[in-house]
């Protein structure tokens, strides 16, 4: 199996960059685009936050269980390798992965609604049409607002995948994409 992402129809081996694309096109004109570039480097701190946290409650674990626990010698023997391990695969999978991601994550847009191409081992396409759109939300957290990352949070008519999140999207561009997305031409106060 190729280590290469498989790509969508309609794009080529040169990666649109999005976010932001020539006034004489549109968002809505249905090409497949990655998520904004910063999203790699956002998973990447994330999965060392993650990591960090992670690794520090084991090596507690390890302690209190070395120091405590009657274990045999070469059970002792093994908690620093374990610990040891345990972090540094959690670290180069906190580096890894968002890349991984990175390569494998599209959408796109067009007048009948958004498509959403994700996974790396398993993957998912999620057609979101515009009519079965119930309202849009555009969230940030402070790690993704000092990235300039916004989070398209669409929830629809229906009960599976009723929400459907597009995380690391550039904010201007997950504005852009709630704007087309909500209803036009209907009065839906009571």
């Amino acid at each position: 199996m190729s280590d290469e992402p498989e790509l969508p129809a309609g794009l080529t081996e040169e990666l649109v960059p999005d976010p932001i694309l020539p006034a004489d096109r549109g968002l809505a004109d249905g090409v497949p685009r990655q998520l904004a570039p910063q999203s790699v480097r956002f998973g990447q701190i994330g999965g060392a936050i993650f990591t960090a946290v992670v690794s520090l409650g084991l090596l507690i674990a390890g302690l209190v269980l070395w120091l405590t626990a009657e274990l045999p010698r070469w059970a002792s023997l093994l908690i620093l390798p374990a610990w040891l391990f345990v972090t540094g695969f959690l670290a180069w999978v906190a580096y890894a992965w968002p890349r991984r991601n990175y390569r494998h994550t599209f959408y796109a847009l067009d007048a009948d609604g958004l498509e959403i191409r994700a996974g790396v081992w398993w993957r998912d396409v999620m057609n979101i049409p515009r009519s079965r759109v119930q309202h849009i939300d555009v969230s940030q957290g402070p790690l993704e607002r000092s990235f300039g990352l916004g989070r398209l949070i669409v929830y629809t008519a229906g009960t599976e995948h009723s929400r459907v999140e597009l995380p690391g999207l550039d904010h201007a561009t997950a504005l852009r994409l709630r704007d087309h997305l909500l209803p036009r031409g209907s009065d839906d106060a009571v």
